[in-house]
């Protein structure tokens, strides 16, 4: 796995740890985003579909395909940055005699998973703060029995479409012990949000590109007071600044999920919950 490298927040300054994704080629080589790390990152305030995927050139056989550009989510402000990646450049001896020019192919993307179905396998999840690891981070003798210790890594989903962050927060939630996880029966309420339910769960996933505010925060508490279950929420876009002091003041942990499919936790309450599982 690759180390996380340090990625200065332009909000609030500061250094969050953020380990670059490896995606799989075409041909079965990794692939992972070529970071420009002397280029300051910039805040994403919306989302485009142009500027939400990155050209990655496969070292092994040439061929070009369409990857999530890395972002990061701050976890001080909550502030979501995207990082400059290297442009492709021409390979040495590329379109001369022997060494013709590779054809732009994307790459076919993962199979979504069922929702409903068995809990993820390999994989590691980013936690916040400049130290970024798996669930198990930081585990080393006396904490080999901690419930973050013995869970298996968290395996990501490439989120492409609204229904993949659902997915993902669906795979998530199981990785995190809460059982049955799924939509709940019976017509939606019309909202950009969708509902998520398990037995001592209610969350929500919003998988828009605004951030998410404090009335949906409030919603989502409001509905596991109701259930006396516990409320979640995810984002891909992050939150306001007023939603991530209500949840704090309320113990809603909050998560933000980049294109990669790895949530990461940004407040207090999600680290407590990704450390001590359902």
């Amino acid at each position: 796995m690759a180390e996380a490298v340090p990625v200065r927040c332009p909000a609030c300054l500061r250094e969050n740890g953020y380990t670059v994704p490896v995606f799989p080629c075409a041909c079965g080589s990794p692939v992972a985003p070529p970071l420009d790390l002397a280029a300051e990152p910039l805040p994403l305030t919306r989302r485009t579909w142009s500027e939400t995927w990155v050209a990655v050139r496969c070292g092994a056989c040439g061929r070009e395909g369409e990857w999530p550009h890395p972002e990061v989510g701050c976890a001080s402000c909550g502030t979501v940055v995207r990082i400059p990646v290297h442009p492709l450049t021409a390979e040495p001896g590329a379109g001369s005699p022997g060494h013709p020019t590779p054809r732009p192919r994307p790459a076919p993307a993962p199979p979504a998973p069922d929702a409903s179905g068995p809990g993820p396998g390999q994989g590691r999840s980013q936690g916040r703060g400049a130290a970024v690891g798996g669930a198990g981070a930081g585990a080393g003798p006396g904490h080999a029995s901690s419930p973050a210790a013995r869970r298996p890594a968290f395996r990501p989903l490439t989120i492409r479409t609204a229904r993949d962050a659902v997915t993902t927060a669906a795979l998530y939630l199981r990785w995190l012990g809460f059982q049955d996880v799924r939509q709940p029966d019976g017509r939606p309420v019309p909202s950009a949000a969708v509902d998520l339910r398990a037995p001592g769960l209610v969350a929500q996933v919003d998988p828009t590109t605004a951030p998410a505010g404090l009335r949906a925060v409030e919603c989502v508490w409001l509905n596991g007071l109701t259930s006396c279950a516990t409320s979640v929420y995810f984002a891909l876009a992050g939150y306001t600044d007023e939603a991530r002091i209500r949840a704090d003041d309320l113990g809603i942990p909050l998560f933000v999920m980049d294109l990669t499919g790895m949530p990461q936790p940004v407040n207090d309450p999600a680290d407590e919950l990704l450390g001590t599982g359902a």
